[in-house]
């Protein structure tokens, strides 16, 4: 199985199905070290011009520490067949295991990013915004009481999205 690179603006994507259903991994990082975590809250757009995703990260994940020390991260949503390693992606912190290999998925790199052989679509992003998402912006208290009972907030990312690639 191989990875092809793709023109993303020309692609039909159903994206409330790719984010909540299917989920997507956040990878960031080195060939030498790097990480990569489950995530079902995120965007895909057009910002400032440029097709843009946003990834929503909380302050608590180890892979956060990889996308802030990076340039680029990649956004990966997987085949079908992979829900048993996107809940071990998103349950076990990479600060105790190598999750990348224990979640049976194969790792490889494009562009010099992380992401997995077994993707459907990989979306290679150049960071270009950085936001903390602080309780006093969040109108609405039943939010901050549904999502954020451990003050765990989130930061909010914006990437250019300056590949794609198709498996």
């Amino acid at each position: 199985m191989s990875l092809t690179k793709i023109d993303i603006t020309k692609q039909a994507m159903h994206v409330f199905d790719l984010l909540a259903k299917d989920w997507m991994l956040i990878s960031a990082g080195t060939e030498e070290k790097w990480n990569t975590m489950t995530a079902s809250w995120g965007g895909v757009g057009v910002i400032w011009g440029k097709p843009s995703v946003t990834a929503y990260i909380r302050h608590s994940r180890y892979t956060k520490e990889f996308v802030d020390n990076s340039e680029y991260f990649t956004i990966t949503f997987l085949q079908d067949g992979h829900r048993d390693a996107l809940n071990t992606l998103g349950s076990k912190s990479g600060r105790e295991i190598d999750k990348m290999h224990e979640s049976g998925l194969t790792p490889v790199f494009v562009e010099g990013q992380p992401t997995f052989e077994e993707a459907k679509l990989v979306l290679v992003c150049r960071k270009r915004c950085k936001s903390e998402i602080a309780p006093e912006d969040i109108l609405q208290q039943e939010t901050i009481d549904k999502w954020y009972g451990d003050h765990d907030f989130h930061t909010m990312y914006i990437g250019e999205i300056v590949a794609a690639y198709q498996g």
